[in-house]
């Protein structure tokens, strides 16, 4: 494959029957590509297992503790995040295995003071206008910490009742609240951001955000147009890459990206959790 003999990145590592583990990446557009993965058997000779297109993110989207768990189906891995500003286990398709399998047959798990970079692909989405608030919300939502609320929510998961009945209180008064205004408005005009599961698969959300930047880049074999977007969603910011003719409506900053996304994680191990070569 071409992807295979011309690729931009190569990682490998010793798996536990002493066959080594490959990865193989070429990008085909800024920040984009595709991905193989395989093994090298005793003859020196690679059996590809599968590939997937992937999107390279930016920055760091959260600095919480990663556990990964393997998928049934096949070679692959699924890393699960449970950071507190989105109040739920946020479950993505591990980008970089070899770095885990490194550190797994080494002895070195688990990893403590890891960061995640997440990264969305999307086949369908639209843009949607920012939310006129009234100036008295706007007020109310600059008096909020987000961070008060991430105490809140941690001190809740380790049993404080105190914080539970916060909690309870906040979301009964935001349900009483979203009841009397869903009679008479439209629910894009209530709902800022969210970020929720989507269908059967657990590494698919649908996702309401902040376009804050975005770019267009170009595919150098298909010639086709693609919109990376990055996305402030629940306090999460990360990229999400979309063909241009799959989106509707024109992306700008202060508007809002609405679509469902396949989310992807590039852990961010210690430099010395690398791969072997």
């Amino acid at each position: 494959m071409d992807c295979i003999r011309k690729a931009d990145k190569r990682s490998y590592t010793l798996v536990e029957d002493e066959t080594m583990a490959a990865e193989f990446s070429r990008e085909y557009a800024d920040s984009m590509g595709i991905t193989v993965s395989g093994n090298f058997d005793e003859e020196d000779k690679f059996h590809l297992e599968y590939y997937f297109p992937y999107l390279d993110g930016s920055g760091v989207t959260s600095y919480e503790d990663i556990s990964v768990e393997k998928h049934a189906s096949e070679d692959s891995f699924a890393g699960v995040c449970d950071d507190v500003k989105v109040g739920i286990s946020i479950i993505f398709y591990l980008r970089n295995k070899i770095p885990y399998l490194n550190a797994q047959n080494s002895g070195k798990l688990p990893i403590r003071g890891t960061s995640v970079t997440f990264s969305g692909l999307s086949i369908r989405g639209s843009v949607l206008l920012p939310l006129n608030r009234p100036e008295e919300d706007e007020n109310s939502i600059k008096q909020k910490d987000p961070m008060e609320r991430a105490k809140l929510l941690a001190a809740a998961k380790n049993g404080d009742e105190e914080a539970i009945e916060t909690l309870t209180i906040e979301d009964m008064d935001i349900y009483n609240s979203l009841s009397k205004r869903i009679k008479n408005e439209d629910v894009y005009s209530i709902v800022d951001t969210s970020f929720m599961p989507y269908g059967v698969e657990c590494d698919q959300y649908s996702i309401i955000g902040d376009i804050v930047a975005y770019r267009l880049v170009t595919n150098h074999i298909t010639e086709e147009k693609i919109y990376i977007l990055t996305i402030l969603c629940n306090d999460l910011t990360f990229d999400v890459a979309i063909n241009i003719i799959d989106l509707f409506g024109e992306p700008e900053v202060g508007r809002r990206f609405k679509g469902v996304i396949w989310l992807q994680g590039n852990i961010n191990y210690p430099e010395d959790i690398g791969s072997f070569s």
